[in-house]
């Protein structure tokens, strides 16, 4: 294995960045119940480990919150939390099956912070499609904090697991023509 110069690294995280701010903008303009934000943020903790995971994501979520998101940066502790997680957790080497019960583990302590802040901040209501489940859940009787709780943990873990998903699939075909990256 080669080693992973500055350059190299800089321009990945560029990459994950642009990643995160896509995925992010997709969901959000198309109101999708889920959140595709932390896609690039998963692919550096996975791949170089869970600081240029924190990193990916704390770039992403200032962005997001100077172009298109004002909500991003209250949420951006989620996005650390899930890069802690997956790059302490998963392996560029994980089996697809292994990823149903990991994107339960990385999803989970993200699901509560994310609970509270949409529960204390935003009294459930925010800028993604599942506030639309939530006000939906909210008018069937629920009341707001189970509401929110109930569709941040569904939300969350499909989120994380197809993110996943993508991430472990894109590392095995960069992996075969970039060297620093194992498979």
């Amino acid at each position: 294995m080669s080693k992973l110069s500055k350059t190299h690294l800089l321009t990945f995280m560029a990459m994950a960045i642009a990643l995160n701010i896509v995925g992010a903008n997709i969901a959000l303009f198309l109101k999708l119940p889920i959140y595709l934000d932390t896609i690039g943020t998963l692919l550096m903790a996975v791949a170089f480990g869970p600081w240029l995971g924190v990193g990916t994501a704390t770039i992403s979520a200032l962005i997001n919150w100077m172009t298109t998101d004002i909500f991003s940066l209250y949420f951006a502790p989620v996005a650390i939390i899930v890069a802690l997680m997956a790059g302490f957790l998963i392996k560029n080497q994980d089996k697809m099956h292994h990823l149903i019960w990991k994107s339960f583990l990385v999803s989970l302590p993200g699901t509560v912070t994310a609970s509270i802040i949409t529960v204390i901040l935003f009294k459930g209501i925010t800028s993604s499609g599942s506030s639309l489940v939530v006000q939906f859940l909210a008018g069937l009787g629920l009341d707001m904090t189970t509401s929110v709780i109930l569709v941040q943990a569904g939300t969350d873990y499909l989120d994380r697991l197809i993110s996943l998903v993508l991430v472990i699939a894109i590392l095995k075909v960069l992996s075969k023509n970039m060297p620093f990256i194992k498979a």
